[in-house]
């Protein structure tokens, strides 16, 4: 089963991702995004995408340069997420073969990421928009265009997004934050697929 869950590990280690990537693999997180802001992103993205491109989606997080895109798409990876709206880095992802889900606020920002080719929405941050705002927006929005939440997301929340409209999250810290061992992972991973697969 391919569950709307993009893994968020932002401060990770090429050392650390490996074991990582298993814990949440194995709970049944199928997207994981390793922020570029991350120590060596490149690599651990690498690495991931060597261990686990045939069976889950790995890609970068917080991308905002076309050259960034060009570097993601180097390790074989597949997914570029950012937390804003360009259209040049929307092209590039779409121009390299890769998905795209831009970062959006406002009804504004989510038509003009629809016009350059993005194939989701990151509604963030999240928590600032809220359910509310997310069912406002989703009465103008194509009606079948993934969107996914991302800040503001937990366990407890996911059924009044869902309800809001939103078709996927980004879960970070309650996912991974630096520090967790891949044990604290697999039991994060697993609540969090517990509170999706609830929503079914």
């Amino acid at each position: 089963m391919n569950r709307n869950i993009v893994a968020i590990l932002r401060g990770i280690t090429p050392a650390q991702a490996p074991a990582i990537g298993v814990a949440l693999v194995e709970a049944g997180v199928t997207m994981i995004e390793v922020p570029l802001n991350s120590p060596d992103a490149l690599d651990s993205i690498a690495a991931l995408q060597a261990r686990f491109g045939g069976i889950a989606r790995i890609g970068a997080g917080t991308v905002l340069r076309v050259d960034q895109v060009q570097a993601v798409a180097r390790t074989g990876a597949c997914l570029i997420v950012s937390p804003n709206c360009d259209a040049a880095v929307i092209g590039a992802s779409k121009a390299a073969g890769l998905l795209s889900f831009p970062g959006v606020m406002t009804p504004t920002e989510a038509f003009a990421a629809i016009a350059a080719g993005a194939d989701a929405l990151k509604l963030f941050p999240g928590e600032l928009v809220g359910p509310a705002g997310l069912r406002a927006m989703r009465a103008v929005l194509p009606p079948h265009l993934p969107l996914y939440a991302v800040g503001g997301v937990s366990t407890g929340n996911m059924a009044e997004w869902c309800a809001a409209g939103a078709t996927g999250f980004g879960i970070g810290s309650a996912l991974y934050k630096p520090g967790d061992t891949a044990a604290v992972v697999a039991d994060k991973a697993r609540a969090v697929i517990a509170a999706w697969d609830a929503l079914a």
